[in-house]
């Protein structure tokens, strides 16, 4: 576990955060905790991400973070995302909206889809539902299919595909690929 912050300028609330953060880690003797100030992360993740296993971090740096993890990954179009909580969980593409590319085809919608998949996950576990664990795993296998043709991929990652050629094709993929889990 990698805490990120900047307590060294940001004294009272990044000095809160790792209070906290510290806190809980004290509980956890067993999981291996590191600090890192936000600036060092962001090079560590551009030189080699592989290191870091879980980051917990402010909302301010876990979007800046997590926005540059995913262009490390191909593009932020890919970047799924799921705010969850032990009740409700709410799915979105982590990137949020993008109103220059509103009805003109061309946004990837890989990352709403991945979403998707993320939160009947989230569901299928906590209601003990096989229906919607098979769900999530199969709209993951297609959409993992999907981005790994280079025919069917959205110009963000060097492919000519719209958003709704996109869409069909990984909607066309499900039941036909299989189950990657």
């Amino acid at each position: 576990m990698t805490a990120v912050h900047k307590a060294n300028v940001l004294r009272v609330s990044d000095g809160l955060f790792l209070e906290c953060v510290r806190a809980v880690a004290a509980g956890f003797p067993a999981v291996t905790y590191e600090e890192r100030i936000v600036d060092a992360m962001a090079a560590l993740l551009v030189r080699d991400a592989a290191q870091f296993d879980a980051v917990v971090t402010t909302n301010m740096f876990g979007d800046i973070l997590s926005d540059l993890a995913s262009e490390i990954s191909g593009s932020l179009g890919l970047a799924a995302s799921l705010n969850a909580g032990a009740e409700h969980a709410v799915a979105q593409a982590q990137h949020g909206s993008a109103p220059e590319l509103a009805g003109g085809d061309r946004a990837n919608p890989a990352s709403l889809i991945g979403s998707a998949a993320m939160l009947l996950n989230w569901l299928g576990e906590r209601r003990g539902d096989d229906r919607l664990l098979r769900a999530a795993t199969a709209i993951d296998s297609a959409l993992e299919c999907a981005i790994a043709n280079p025919q069917w991929r959205t110009p963000d990652l060097g492919g000519s595909l719209g958003t709704k050629a996109f869409g069909a094709r990984v909607a066309a993929l499900l039941g036909a690929v299989p189950a990657a889990r």
